[in-house]
């Protein structure tokens, strides 16, 4: 019998290879790095499975690191809201929760350290000046004019930037490396910046801060992480980074890049998500419209059909899109498994059974969850006063497919009667506000003894006890697949205005009332519904977390 051996993904086989090799005696580190300047997105998912899921399966450990280097961008807000995210998302990084200001001193002994070694400079140029000098990919740069600055000038006058002696843009620190490089981060890149703002931890502490690609990576190697985890885009950073190491001698990181997680009709630019709230086009950051996490959360999605969706993608080593139909199958699925089965009518008429008897409320069983077994029964009351939705019913029939309700047509109620509908009562304008039928009391779910045929089953509410509740219906936030790929039109232009529509007044069946915020309902026929953050039992409010069957692509014909 042959021994079946598990595929491993390109990274899970270097990992292997350094284990089989014994470096760093096997140890397997990670880290999950996020700038603190706003909130996580769907694509930072795909980095947080990546990132915790490996050191797991290896039985290692992962950092939680926020790369605050920035302190006109980041908040304590960003900082919260990522760890809410990580930890809903199923993952734990135990005490290991750091900051990249907590090594603000060394990373400042370390520029010091490149000074002394004459591969640092401090530059007067202009930020115009150092963008002109660096030429472009297929034209050498030029050495600044303060390259040749003596290693006393330099350390004197980065200390003065460390002190406040100068004002915002006027120097900057730049490592010495090749002006001619095709890697234009080769390029003598600037490692640190004179930033006089209040940084959201160390205060005022510092006004000099340093640059992404000099932190990110000396904070791996203080942090001695094994295997740094991170998107194609950094690819040609690597150099750079293991170039740092090389003349520090610092703990040698290991750099691994894999393709970012972009999903369509989504968009996973910080800038671009803070645009959409900035401009009230959204409800904030987790408005269940937004591809954050918290919007995905606030919107019904689970972490397991999250967690479910990044490793059906799996991993690429090419940027890629990923179709959203593929989660949304992934999150039906699982909730056509978990949810409640419940009656709710969002456009609502009345429809009346004219020969039930007057007065009488009657309790129909239904079960809660039919895909579980051993799932508990409610109670739905049913009387001759019922609410339909209004596109189930025609004046006229369409013909032998139209399963719905019309004039002489059967048609079975769920978890209640057959009804053959008689006819309708409009108002003055012609607007139909009342649909008449008879029932036939032995058809009764369940228990049908009746023999009558009806091919088509409707949903409904009892009109004396349906309880009103707010029903938010959110589609795609956008018209277009990648909306940021056109180089010629802002992606606004494919803002969906439709993306979200508000039923005021539904009604629902009792067994909703005291729904809770981790609640998730079947409403029957209509899709997959969640109470908003901002429900009360005074107040029932419900966002649809995503449609029965996708009906974008038939929309989109």
């Amino acid at each position: 019998m042959t021994e079946h051996k598990e595929s491993l993904n390109f990274i899970e086989e270097f990992i292997e290879e350094d284990i089989r090799n014994g470096k760093h005696d096997g140890r397997i580190h990670t880290r999950f790095p996020p700038e603190p300047n706003g909130y996580l997105h769907i694509g930072h998912s795909k980095a947080i499975w990546v990132s915790f899921g490996l050191a797991a399966k290896y039985g290692g450990v992962t950092n939680l690191r926020f790369d605050d280097t920035n302190p006109t961008t980041e908040e304590t807000e960003y900082v919260n809201s990522i760890k809410e995210d990580i930890a809903w998302l199923g993952y734990s990084w135990g005490e290991r929760e750091y900051f990249t200001s907590d090594y603000f001193q060394q990373l400042y002994d370390y520029a010091v350290d490149l000074i002394n070694k004459g591969l640092a400079f401090v530059d007067d140029s202009t930020a115009e000046e150092i963008a002109a000098q660096k030429g472009y990919p297929t034209k050498p740069g030029k050495d600044s004019p303060f390259k040749t600055r003596s290693i006393a000038e330099n350390l004197e006058l980065f200390e003065g930037m460390k002190n406040g002696d100068f004002e915002d843009g006027s120097r900057v620190l730049r490592v010495k490396l090749d002006m001619s490089a095709p890697n234009m981060h080769m390029r003598d890149p600037v490692i640190y910046r004179i930033k006089k703002e209040t940084h959201h931890r160390t205060g005022d502490d510092w006004c000099i801060y340093p640059m992404y690609d000099f932190a990110h990576g000396q904070s791996d190697s203080i942090e001695k992480i094994t295997h740094s985890l991170c998107s194609l885009e950094f690819i040609h950073h690597r150099p750079l980074y293991n170039w740092f190491i090389e003349k520090l001698e610092i703990f040698p990181s290991r750099q691994i890049e894999f393709a970012r997680m972009n999903v369509s009709y989504m968009i996973t630019s910080k800038r671009k998500l803070l645009k959409l709230v900035e401009e009230g086009l959204v409800d904030g950051w987790n408005d269940p419209r937004m591809p954050t996490i918290s919007g995905l959360r606030r919107r019904g999605y689970t972490p397991s059909s999250i967690r479910d969706f990044c490793a059906a993608t799996g991993l690429a080593k090419r940027d890629n899109v990923i179709e959203v139909e593929l989660l949304e199958s992934i999150l039906r699925g699982e909730l056509n498994k978990t949810t409640q089965r419940v009656h709710v009518v969002l456009d609502p008429v009345s429809l009346v059974i004219t020969n039930y008897p007057e007065g009488k409320t009657e309790m129909m069983t239904a079960v809660i969850n039919p895909e579980d077994e051993n799932s508990p029964s409610r109670d739905i009351p049913f009387s001759g006063r019922l609410y339909i939705e209004r596109e189930d019913f025609q004046e006229v029939d369409p013909g032998k497919k139209y399963y719905r309700m019309a004039p002489g047509k059967n048609v079975r109620l769920k978890n209640g009667y057959i009804l053959n509908c008689t006819g309708c009562t409009k108002d003055a304008d012609g607007k139909i506000i009342e649909i008449q039928a008879t029932y036939y009391e032995l058809s009764r779910s369940g228990s049908d003894t009746s023999g009558v045929k009806a091919k088509g089953t409707l949903h409904w509410v009892n009109q004396e006890t349906a309880i009103n509740a707010e029903v938010r219906l959110y589609d795609r936030l956008f018209t277009d697949p990648t909306p940021t790929s056109h180089e010629d039109k802002d992606f606004l232009e494919f803002f969906n205005p439709d993306s979200l529509k508000v039923v005021e007044k539904a009604y629902c069946e009792p067994y909703v009332a005291n729904a809770k915020q981790e609640d998730k309902f079947q409403f029957i026929r209509l899709g997959y519904f969640t109470p908003d953050y901002d429900s009360t039992p005074e107040r029932l409010i419900f966002n649809r977390t995503v449609s029965l069957k996708s009906s974008w692509k038939k929309k989109q014909k």
